[in-house]
């Protein structure tokens, strides 16, 4: 770190005192029972972070609703990050990045038997939910650890192998939303994003300083990428090795894929956007020119899969209609513990539908 990112960093980190007194307190109240944390009859499944930016919760939901959607009608709630619309909102045909979110339209989009639907208010959209003709018989919470008006029945924290919780710090000196110590609310904690080859003492070392409690299992969790997809026409393409790659993505932490991509063709430009980053005729252009630098024949643009839902609508990228691709993300458990992950969520979800 810069000696002027250190003194920033010190100059404000009065506010992140100030800030984690605030959160404190506010914990404080719900833990007392002051502060009123609703129980529901349905099964729910909170998949959340403590800090700021992606950590790969979108893709740990689609692993669970893979696992729970061939038994039961399986509902996303998600509060639809940077939407254009207010309140609870079905996701439907109509539906569109700008109406629900980037990632709950991914999700739609992929898993047509399921329901997604979008609400800041948790509870409202789990009550909206409930009155649906057909209810969901297992709810899935994208990004609400930190909203304790609801009380999951299953609370999945993540925390990203690159950036640890116990190495952040309280915004807004770092990316912590709440004190660490806010771990404990979790049945079970991820460590997302690691190396496929991370180390067992590494992941022992990782274990002993996130210091869980006795009943909270942690796991550990790498990407799989799968054959490229063209984000026009869905069909699926392998590229050769020699391929120069324009990266594109607006995702929080790009360094992962970046990684992955140089290992099997030729990372030649990365360009990086904010996380959520609403692409525009600009951004397009800039693609464009990019892409055009390269001299390789045999070229291409990947982008991430959140990101080629709103790529795809650029009518500016037509001319870049057959170079365009998304890269597909699968979770995989490591230490062969996924048959464990996938026993005990099963487990909650089908000792609560007997409960129900």
């Amino acid at each position: 770190m810069s000696l002027t990112n250190k003194i920033l960093r010190y100059s404000i980190y009065p506010l992140s005192i100030l800030y984690g007194a605030g959160v404190f307190f506010r914990n404080k109240l719900f833990d007392a029972g002051i502060l009123k944390s609703k129980s529901y009859d349905v099964p729910v499944i909170c998949v959340g972070n403590i800090t700021v930016g992606g950590t790969g919760k979108t893709p740990h939901s689609e692993y669970i609703i893979r696992l729970l959607s061939s038994k039961y009608r399986v509902a996303v709630l998600s509060r639809g990050y940077k939407r254009k619309s207010k309140g609870f909102v079905l996701a439907d045909s109509a539906s569109t990045p700008e109406t629900i979110g980037d990632e709950p339209y991914q999700i739609h989009k992929k898993f047509a038997d399921i329901t997604v639907a979008v609400d800041a208010d948790r509870r409202n959209g789990i009550e909206n939910l409930m009155a649906l003709p057909s209810p969901p018989e297992v709810i899935i919470l994208d990004d609400a650890f930190q909203h304790r008006y609801v009380k999951p029945g299953y609370n999945i924290l993540l925390t990203d192998y690159y950036r640890p919780l116990y190495k952040d710090h309280l915004m807004p000196t770092g990316r912590l939303r709440e004190p660490a110590s806010g771990k404990k609310r979790a049945d079970c904690i991820i460590v997302s994003k690691c190396p496929s080859d991370i180390s067992e003492p590494e992941m022992q070392e990782i274990k002993d300083r996130l210091n869980a409690e006795d009943n909270q299992d942690v796991y550990f969790t790498t990407l799989g990428y799968g054959t490229p997809v063209n984000i026009f026409t869905g069909e699926s393409k392998e590229f050769a090795k020699d391929t120069e790659i324009l990266l594109v993505t607006g995702i929080a932490y790009p360094k992962p894929l970046e990684e992955y991509i140089a290992t099997k063709w030729k990372l030649k430009e990365s360009i990086h956007y904010n996380d959520h980053h609403e692409f525009s005729e600009r951004d397009s252009a800039e693609i464009k020119e990019y892409y055009s630098k390269i001299s390789n024949k045999e070229k291409a643009v990947f982008v991430t899969e959140k990101d080629a839902v709103k790529l795809r609508n650029l009518r500016d990228l037509d001319s870049l209609r057959d170079k365009i691709y998304y890269i597909p993300l699968e979770i995989v458990f490591l230490q062969n513990k996924g048959n464990k992950f996938n026993s005990n969520t099963s487990d909650y979800v089908a000792e609560n539908q007997r409960n129900c």
